[in-house]
């Protein structure tokens, strides 16, 4: 859409996400109409080693800017904040062997949910120690040709999300031996209002049982307790979670751009 008809909490969360990527990367390099992020502690995730476009950028120019300045690399990854220039973007990108996904920016709205004591799984703030197991373990479920070594820098990559925002909380729900069984990270920015839910995900053999309905509870109760009014998390265009997430509160607010290419 123009941007004269963003929504109006669209240019603060364009804000807070560029400036999470700024912040959690080992080094920036700076391109026309954006930047990329480079991490080499963490050089299998491909969040970690991306070109970020935030501004006004040519799409022709922009697989040769992706090249030089991620051409060491095995793969691309381009995030694209803005949807209309996403959408330019699409089509020199994918004849470049890109494929593109599309997701959704879902703004939260309404009271922050009940907890019911004893109604079901509870959550809470949990540390990284107790998600490295089940993380790896999911991690494994979903790419299964993936190497130990793969699957170690998208578990520890975590630790480079601390830097991100000015809180980070990994919220957690535990099944009955004690075990995280879902969780999700949660971004806080008190000043700007402003929270972020990523990566809310279940393992395998807990799903079905509220554990994602209590790590979401979790984390908006603590966004909503901190004072941030402006509660977001990004859902995949063509997959089934956005539904869920809109029975929990969340409404589409704006559309970003993902390009990849092995």
């Amino acid at each position: 859409m123009p941007a004269s008809e963003l929504h109006p909490e669209l240019r603060r969360i364009h804000a807070f996400l560029s400036e999470f990527a700024r912040r959690q990367a080992g080094r920036t390099i700076g391109l026309p109409g954006g930047f990329a992020v480079r991490d080499d502690a963490f050089a299998h995730s491909r969040a970690n080693n991306q070109v970020v476009v935030d501004g006004a950028v040519d799409p022709g120019a922009l697989p040769a800017l992706a090249d030089e300045a991620l051409g060491d690399l095995p793969y691309r990854l381009v995030s694209v904040l803005d949807d209309a220039t996403g959408t330019a973007c699409a089509e020199p990108l994918v004849q470049a062997g890109y494929r593109h996904s599309v997701y959704l920016i879902m703004l939260h709205s309404g009271p922050a949910p009940a907890l019911a004591p004893g109604a079901g799984p509870e959550a809470g703030i949990v540390d990284l120690d107790a998600l490295r197991g089940p993380l790896a373990r999911r991690w494994h479920g979903f790419v299964p040709d993936a190497g130990d070594e793969v699957v170690r820098h998208l578990v520890e990559r975590r630790e480079a999300r601390r830097r991100g925002a000015e809180t980070v909380h990994f919220i957690g729900s535990r099944a009955e031996d004690g075990e995280v069984a879902s969780w999700a990270d949660l971004y806080m920015d008190p000043a700007s209002g402003t929270a972020q839910i990523e990566d809310l995900v279940t393992a395998e053999d807990r799903l079905g049982r509220g554990h994602a309905g209590a790590v979401l509870a979790a984390a908006l109760r603590l966004a909503m307790g901190a004072g941030c009014g402006t509660r977001f998390l990004t859902a995949d265009a063509a997959d089934w979670p956005r539904h869920w997430y809109a029975r929990r509160g969340f409404t589409a607010v704006g559309r970003m751009h993902s390009f990849e290419r092995a």
